[in-house]
Formats: C-alpha cells, structure tokens, sequence
C-alpha cells in the first residue's frame, strides 16, 4: 500500500518534497494557502533541479487542503512551515492525528520538534534538515537550485518509509544526533540574512567579497558563541566550519579556485528570507541569528553581529532598506562589532 503523507506548509520545500513523494508513488495531501493551491490546481506540479530532472504531478495526482483534513488516515506528516507557525499549524493536528504517526520537522533553526513533541506527545516527533534551496517559479513550478539533500535524526519508526524517499531521489541521511548537523546548517543560514540584504540572487552575492565578509563576521562570532556552549556543529562542507569561515573572506578570485563548488547554484536562486521580504511576509531571523544571540545571553558573551542583522531584517520587514551594497553592509556589521552606537551605525549607511 502507498504510504499516505501529509504535508504542512505546502510552499516550496513542501511542495517541492510532498511533489517528489507523489511521482515515487505516495498519497500526497498539500495543506497550504488558498492562492498557492489554486495555480496546483490549475497547473499542477512541475519539479525541476539545477542537474537536470524534470517531473511532473497532475493535478489528480495529489490533494489540497487549506485545513488538515482526515488526519488520522496519515501514515507520515511532514511539517514545512516557518518556525513562528509551527506551534499554531500542530494543534490543528491534535486531537486527530494517531497515535505513533511519524512526524518529521523539516524546518529551519532549532527545537521545532521539540514544540512539536509538546503538543503531539503521543507522536514519534523527529527533527530533519532540508539542505537544498527551492525556488518557486509561476506556473506550479518549483527549481532545486543547490546541492544537498535531506538530513533527519535516525528512529526504527523511519522504516516504512526510506523506500520512497529513494525512489524520490530524497535518500534520507541519518544520524542518531542530529543536532549538531541543525548547528552546521544554522551556520550556513547566517547566510540568508546577507543575502536577503543584498537584493542579489545567491550566486551573485556570495561571488562578491565584501558579502562574504559579513558572513563570515556573522559565522565567526557564532562559532564563538557555540564553542562557549560547547556546542561542537556538524561538518557539512568539504573543510570546517572555522576553515571555511576564513575562506570567504579571501580574494574573490582565489575564493572561485578554492571554493568554486559553493558558487554551484543555479544563477536565479535566493535566499528564503529574500522571498519571504518580498512577498511582505515576517522573516525567520529570530530561529537563525536570533538562536546565535539567545546563546551568547545563556553562556555571557555579546553578539552584536548577529544583532546587528536581526534589527537589518526586522527594519525591512517594515518597510526599511532592503538592497545593501556589500561595502555599506560589512560597515554596518564592522561598526556593530566595534561597539558603535545606533545613531553612528544609522550615519554610515
């Protein structure tokens, strides 16, 4: 029998992963917003990625809800929404939802199972890792535009269901702690604020020095930070996180010898924070740099860095600046870090 799976937060990681278990063969429900689930439904799914694949999902080959609807007929429950959601997308699950159903976080930042597990106790609540970008094109369409795959915290309850997410192309990479893989990746997402900043595709910014200086600014005082907690992040990238903070701040020609394969992204891709500015929707720095800070108040160390993006991102939010050149960027993290007041940071914009 298919597995039946549940997909809360149909925007382009659900959609993207809920339509890659639909062409493996499983019963695939979307719940999501009414304008997104009206183009599936016009259109369907087309999933496509920078290597290449193209697949395609009619519309009679998967549901859509705006409301989780027969819950207790889910076998697997995939929770795709922005952090600041999670907890008001599960209590729509509880009280419905059987007991033992596999519940897999594939969300940013850290804990959301663990909100999760509070309200579905009876549950098997594992936290996972998306490690791709997904871009959402008109038309239905949404573009893997890097590398990467699914990283989840390793359970017997998984069992039923490795089958289709190979036969997806989604192997799912397991491991009995996952933490400290959801720390390295925590890293890589200082990134989407810069980026967010920037106005820039991904490629563009990151092949742009001053850019990657206020990254690894950002990744720097958070590895401090993390070494402080004796928090020992995950190594996802082909040299450590130390290393590969010193690495961005090299020459961009150099840094295209060394790291060429982190400028592999398709030229159109963004950050998710990016998209979420665009669209006016609020951001999820609070579970990105908004971890980096909690931490240095829980262990005594400043982070006015990671602070210093928080209040970039939320101005923006609110109608403020969105397009920093990388120069004005470093400035204002550089000024941060030096412990330059507000009024003097505000000046050298």
């Amino acid at each position: 029998m298919n597995s039946r799976v549940l997909v809360v937060g149909a925007g382009s990681i659900g959609n993207f992963v809920g339509g890659k278990l639909g062409v493996a063969g499983a019963e695939v429900t979307l719940v999501g917003r009414r304008r997104v689930l009206g183009e599936l439904g016009a259109s369907g799914l087309r999933l496509t990625d920078l290597d290449g694949g193209d697949d395609a999902l009619p519309p009679d080959r998967f549901h859509r809800a705006t409301e989780p609807d027969d819950v207790g007929s889910a076998d697997l429950v995939l929770v795709t929404v922005k952090s600041a959601a999670t907890a008001e997308a599960v209590r729509d699950l509880a009280g419905k939802i059987r007991p033992g159903t596999v519940v897999l976080s594939l969300q940013n930042g850290i804990g959301n199972d663990s909100v999760i597990r509070e309200i579905l106790p009876h549950c098997v609540v594992l936290a996972g890792m998306v490690m791709f970008n997904v871009v959402h094109h008109p038309g239905g369409r949404f573009h893997r535009g890097t590398e990467g795959g699914l990283a989840v915290q390793d359970d017997p309850a998984l069992a039923p269901f490795l089958d289709v997410f190979e036969r997806a192309g989604l192997g799912l990479r397991r491991y009995p702690d996952l933490r400290p893989v959801q720390w390295a990746k925590l890293l890589l997402n200082l990134n989407n604020p810069v980026n967010a900043l920037s106005g820039r595709p991904l490629r563009e910014e990151l092949a742009d020095r001053d850019y990657r200086r206020c990254l690894a600014l950002t990744q720097r005082e958070a590895l401090e930070v993390m070494n402080k907690a004796r928090i020992r992040p995950a190594r996802l990238t082909p040299l450590p996180p130390r290393v590969m903070a010193a690495l961005l701040t090299v020459p961009d020609g150099l840094f295209r010898r060394v790291a060429g394969q982190v400028l592999a992204i398709d030229p159109m891709a963004r950050s998710s924070m990016a998209d979420d500015l665009e669209l006016g929707r609020t951001t999820e720095i609070s579970w990105l740099c908004g971890e980096i800070v909690e931490l240095g108040a829980m262990v005594g160390m400043p982070t006015p860095v990671n602070q210093r993006l928080i209040e970039l991102i939320v101005a923006a939010e609110q109608g403020g600046r969105r397009a920093w050149t990388g120069r004005e960027l470093l400035g204002q993290l550089r000024a941060a870090a030096a412990g330059a007041p507000p009024e003097r940071r505000a000046n050298e914009r």
